[in-house]
């Protein structure tokens, strides 16, 4: 590789862990000790780290705890985002994206047709993609044989892409719609050319919360329920947290443990994602967003609560480009992918507004931070000779 943490910088940062381990204050050295044992860490130990701890240790422990499963290596992979439509059948207060499923072209709508989307997919043909992400509205209309052709129309244009797609709310719709069961509902999907799951809908499983924020949709457990189902028939994926909104602390450590929970169960999630709540042209739009500090101690809490799930995402688009590199070194090991201006979720929210990194624009993100850029697949396995 062309980059390497120096021999001191190495040797600092593990004294500097080793004097927390041994620190005067029996709560710091006890969450210490368990970073570097993996011992799981209580709601108790939770709150402290959120609420009690200096930033510089919880950076210090997150960034050990990062060392611990990868190195100086931080992931990221070539890919793009397929929104087949923004009319959704629900109205969540946070979200910026979604129309009214009657709503049109001129009032911010769209609704591609297969068509459209074989158009859109040729784009993308000759650009060494390894992953399509599709995700977007829960649309009223739209049944599962359509959503089975979208993924089979993916892999007739793109053939070898990795296809991550649908949410779990998403597929909670279509298997009600349908009248099927989750699990015969994701092997139809399989079939079509689901390979993985992304994390989506998850929000705040805390169900006052989630009823004040997300009214009518699929409530937390059966988000756990799709995801487990999908582990068991061997679809992978991964698991988000919105956070920033009306939750509190307890809210989000009681969500970390109920994926923790479930990965114990089934060792199925490859990354957990925090997501930051933006504020602009949605219902909620009078919350205040958190500092970056406050992100930042959320992504270092993460790391440490998340023991057996090997990697933190911070997406890039969401966060901005320059939090998300100062998040590498609070336990962050993953920035998504290369984009190329394919997602309207977080722009409409008030996020970066034409979302594409070229993988050298990627690479160098990474190097600036004395890290080392790994390209991976969408299951996390590198794409790089000697890794």
């Amino acid at each position: 590789m062309s980059i390497s943490t120096p021999i001191s910088l190495e040797k600092e940062h593990e004294a500097k862990m080793e004097k927390l381990c041994h620190s005067s204050n029996h709560k710091v050295a006890s969450i210490a000790n368990a970073v570097k044992t993996l011992r799981p860490l209580t709601m108790a130990e939770g709150q402290e780290l959120f609420t009690e701890f200096r930033l510089a240790d919880l950076q210090i422990m997150a960034d050990y705890r990062r060392k611990m499963f990868h190195g100086e290596h931080v992931f990221y992979n070539k890919n793009v985002h397929l929104e087949p439509t923004n009319k959704c059948a629900y109205s969540c207060k946070f979200c910026s994206f979604y129309r009214k499923p009657k709503a049109t072209v001129e009032q911010g709508a769209w609704d591609y047709s297969l068509e459209e989307i074989v158009a859109i997919l040729q784009q993308y043909q000759q650009r060494g993609l390894t992953e399509v992400h599709v995700t977007g509205g829960v649309h009223p209309y739209r049944d599962l044989d359509y959503w089975s052709k979208v993924l089979q129309t993916i892999k007739q244009q793109l053939p070898g892409v990795h296809v991550k797609a649908y949410t779990a709310v998403e597929i909670a719709y279509m298997a009600r719609k349908a009248k099927k069961p989750i699990k015969e509902v994701l092997i139809i999907l399989q079939k079509a050319g689901l390979d993985s799951l992304p994390g989506g809908g998850a929000e705040i499983f805390d169900k006052h919360v989630r009823k004040k924020i997300a009214g009518a949709k699929a409530p937390a457990m059966r988000w756990l329920e799709i995801h487990k189902s999908a582990h068991e028939i061997g679809i992978s994926s991964n698991a988000t947290m919105l956070y920033g909104h009306i939750e509190s602390i307890d809210h989000r450590l009681d969500h970390m443990l109920k994926i923790r929970d479930l990965q114990e169960k089934t060792g199925g999630f490859h990354c957990f994602i925090p997501l930051k709540y933006r504020n602009e042209n949605n219902a909620l739009s009078e919350l205040d967003e958190l500092s970056i500090e406050d992100d930042l101690r959320n992504y270092a809490v993460s790391r440490l609560m998340m023991h057996n799930i090997r990697h933190l995402k911070a997406y890039w688009v969401m966060l901005g480009l320059p939090t998300a590199q100062q998040s590498l070194h609070y336990g962050v090991d993953d920035l998504d992918g290369t984009v190329n201006d394919t997602t309207k979720i977080y722009s409409m929210a008030g996020s970066i507004e034409h979302p594409s990194l070229t993988s050298l624009q990627l690479r160098a993100l990474i190097q600036k931070e004395n890290l080392i850029p790994i390209e991976r697949n969408s299951v996390y396995e590198p794409l790089e000779q000697g890794i």
